[in-house]
């Protein structure tokens, strides 16, 4: 396994919450800070309010250890229906795409797929599940 990493999804606190994150652990952002706006425009998707588009998609902050604390403000827009308890990911970043077909299979299997495993527009192979324990998990594999 390369990586793993906390996920935490947010109503629109995202920013606010990870500056605060960023202050109490004394660390930076790791990369840049992509916002919904970022993403390339589809035709079979609605047009972007200016509000959404501001929101935060996705923003790293190293942690002590070797962990990453990452984030996103998940839009009811979107389809989220975000509820503490339901708001936070373990993220798998495997080193191949075989590891991770063999840990999304494992993982998912009676559980429920809420992502299938894809190639996604920031170049990653990403997909998502909640297992039969009712744990989430992503899966994030930048290796071909």
């Amino acid at each position: 396994m390369a990586t793993v990493s906390i996920y935490l999804n947010f109503k629109n606190q995202t920013e606010a919450a990870f500056n605060y994150y960023k202050s109490v652990f004394n660390t930076e952002f790791y990369g840049e800070i992509l916002r919904f706006g970022d993403i390339p425009p589809s035709p079979d998707a609605p047009p972007m309010t200016e509000e959404l588009a501001k929101r935060i998609m996705h923003v790293e902050l190293p942690l002590p250890g070797g962990i990453s604390l990452m984030g996103t403000d998940a839009p009811e827009e979107m389809g989220f229906n975000i509820q503490q308890g339901n708001n936070i990911f373990i993220n798998l970043m495997p080193d191949s795409r075989s590891e991770t077909d063999r840990l999304y299979d494992a993982l998912s299997k009676n559980g429920t797929v809420t992502m299938p495993l894809q190639e996604m527009f920031w170049g990653d192979y990403y997909g998502s599940c909640t297992d039969q324990f009712g744990i989430q998990w992503m899966f994030n594999c930048s290796k071909k």
